[in-house]
């Protein structure tokens, strides 16, 4: 009997006639199929986990809160302007018993400044028990403006509201290059509206919201109206005049067929929207005098953003 069998012809015999196995193909686990991917799995994980958490500890780094009002972090006021400003909102919080702080910011971070400015009302607690609270954020970085309001306010400062006083009074000074001059206007608007009895902010917010009613109903109808004229002349006139057979009305000397468009008396175009208020209970009362800036207030996002 022989000893050792021999190979195919073109292979080479394995030691001692002994063939291989898989054991001893891949003899430790890292080099199986997929073994080596088994193996990093953890440390991708742990990468992953570290990325998703970045934003939140980004996030968390804000100015310094100071309990006099104004937070210049972005070094936009001098120091007699800012102690001027600090005392007109000393003076709201003691006469209105509601907050307002200025905030200037030098970096959102990356962040849009709306998810900045409720997370930075929360983090200061902006406001008393009853949130009353809000915030004129400022980041000249990225040339964005927000005023974000607490629970206890959305009544007051509606998401209109706020969005006109940007517009208004905010946004153009800043375009011509006063910064001090959109602050104080901006504070100006802010605090008359917190300081109104509670039927004149009533009246104010109405005006507002039906103001935001129509632009909103005149932006539609303009929009429905480029609508219909693109499907009229890119969409159905083609089609007709691809058709075959059919009758062609016409007038009578033989001219191509009258199309009639546009609103009729009376029509409207589009549909109306409004704003909203947001979430969270109203405050037309005044609140106690005195007493700091920050107070455990809370924020649910409500409020405007806007930029120049």
């Amino acid at each position: 009997m022989p000893i050792a069998t021999l190979a195919p012809t073109g292979r080479r015999p394995a030691p001692f006639g002994l063939t291989p196995s898989k054991a001893h193909i891949f003899p430790s686990g890292k080099d199986r199929p997929g073994g080596r991917w088994r193996s990093i799995a953890p440390i991708l994980l742990l990468i992953l986990a570290l990325l998703a958490l970045a934003p939140s500890a980004w996030a968390q780094s804000f100015p310094t809160f100071d309990d006099k009002g104004v937070v210049d972090a972005a070094n936009l006021l001098d120091p007699a302007q800012e102690q001027a400003l600090s005392a007109k909102l000393i003076a709201q919080k003691q006469a209105s018993g509601r907050s307002l702080v200025v905030a200037t910011i030098p970096d959102l971070q990356g962040y849009d400044i709306s998810d900045y400015g409720y997370r930075l009302g929360r983090d200061w607690k902006i406001g008393d028990k009853d949130s009353n609270g809000a915030l004129l954020i400022i980041a000249p970085a990225e040339r964005k403006i927000r005023i974000e309001v607490g629970y206890g306010l959305e009544g007051v400062l509606t998401d209109a509201v706020t969005s006109q006083i940007i517009r208004n009074a905010i946004s153009p000074r800043f375009k011509a290059g006063d910064m001090v001059g959109g602050i104080n206007a901006g504070v100006d608007e802010i605090t008359t509206l917190l300081a109104l009895p509670p039927d004149q902010a009533k009246a104010r917010v109405a005006a507002a919201e039906a103001a935001t009613r129509k632009q909103d109903d005149g932006g539609g109808g303009i929009i429905a109206f480029w609508i219909i004229l693109f499907i009229v002349f890119f969409v159905a006139l083609p089609l007709l005049s691809r058709a075959k057979g059919g009758k062609r009305y016409r007038s009578g000397g033989g001219s191509g067929p009258i199309i009639i468009w546009g609103p009729g008396a009376g029509s409207d175009w589009g549909g109306s929207s409004g704003w909203g208020s947001g979430g969270g209970g109203s405050s037309w009362g005044g609140g106690d005098s005195g007493g700091g800036f920050s107070g455990g207030g809370s924020f649910g996002g409500g409020g405007a953003s806007g930029d120049w």
